[in-house]
């Protein structure tokens, strides 16, 4: 007969009396339960994803490794409510075989309604109130507490800080870190010496604005993002003032823009590349049920010390 019949996952050819074997995608899908696709979820909005160096090399990180495993990556965002009930439906819909979450914010509901359905679950960073099963995250505290140790030995005392957002741990620890390392130096950490952003350059602007009109005598700044430290080092430019010899700024994140700004970004280098790796391959092995020792991973950072401190 001519044409093909499709059974279970075989295709039977006519041609010269061949049996033909192709897979068929939604037959097996059934059989095995696998999708052959992974999620990565973004939870902010494309503007922000596709302006901010970071983002880009998370998914950098995460296709490198999904290279070899003929695995598709489905790249979603979802920041609004709406978007993300309907996101929620799609994923426990048996539709992919993994996610992987970044950029979640505070106590969001979504990762344990993932893990609670058995589908497999990574976060990259940790929101505050959430202890989820896995996750990589970035050494946040240490790192900051490196960036305001290196502003104190250069003789700065009166350092700034403009933190990210508070309900994140990437947020908070930074904060934190910053506070450790005034603290040990036994430097009082005075009022309107903290300034608050979202990690985007427009709240590092904006922030040191107020921290300047606040704190006049600042000598240094540690922002918690790159693109803060931008948006601080034209405020105090804006202001009068110079970098470094009236105010340091040093940065977190070591994006590529960092050695091409003037001065030169002083910053903290975080394996974000990396990250987007190790979420995959703790996702690989959740999925295949692969016994893991360990199933959270927290990246060291290094200081990278630019003429801007």
């Amino acid at each position: 007969a001519p044409g093909r019949v499709r059974q279970a996952g075989v295709a039977v050819g006519p041609a010269a009396g061949k049996v033909v074997y192709a897979p068929n995608r939604a037959a097996l899908a059934l059989l095995t339960r696998r999708t052959d696709s992974v999620a990565l979820v973004v939870s902010e909005s494309e503007e922000r994803v596709f302006a901010e160096p970071f983002f880009a090399k998370i998914i950098r990180g995460v296709t490198a490794a999904l290279v070899d495993t003929g695995l598709q990556l489905l790249l979603t965002f979802a920041r609004a409510q709406d978007e993300r009930v309907r996101l929620a439906q799609y994923l426990t819909g048996q539709h992919v075989d993994g996610v992987l979450l970044i950029s979640l914010h505070g106590d969001d509901p979504l990762p344990a309604r993932l893990e609670a359905v058995g589908l497999p679950t990574v976060l990259g960073g940790v929101p505050v109130g959430l202890a989820p099963v896995s996750y990589v995250d970035i050494d946040n505290r240490g790192g900051a507490r490196q960036a305001v140790d290196h502003l104190l030995g250069t003789g700065r005392r009166t350092i700034a800080t403009v933190t990210g957002p508070l309900d994140m741990n990437a947020g908070l620890y930074r904060l934190e870190g910053y506070q450790d390392a005034l603290a040990d130096a036994g430097v009082t950490s005075a009022d309107g010496l903290i300034g608050y952003g979202d990690f985007s350059e427009a709240s590092g602007a904006a922030a040191m604005a107020g921290l300047l009109e606040r704190r006049p005598d600042i000598d240094a700044v540690f922002a918690a993002s790159d693109p803060m430290a931008l948006g601080a080092m034209r405020a105090i430019k804006e202001a009068g003032r110079r970098i470094p010899e009236d105010v340091a700024v040093v940065g977190f994140d070591d994006s590529p823009v960092g050695p091409h700004t003037e001065p030169p970004l002083s910053t903290v280098h975080q394996p974000v590349e990396e990250m987007g790796q190790q979420m995959t391959r703790l996702l690989l092995a959740r999925i295949s049920g692969e016994a893991l020792g360990e199933l959270s991973v927290v990246l060291p950072t290094r200081l990278v010390v630019r003429d801007s401190s």
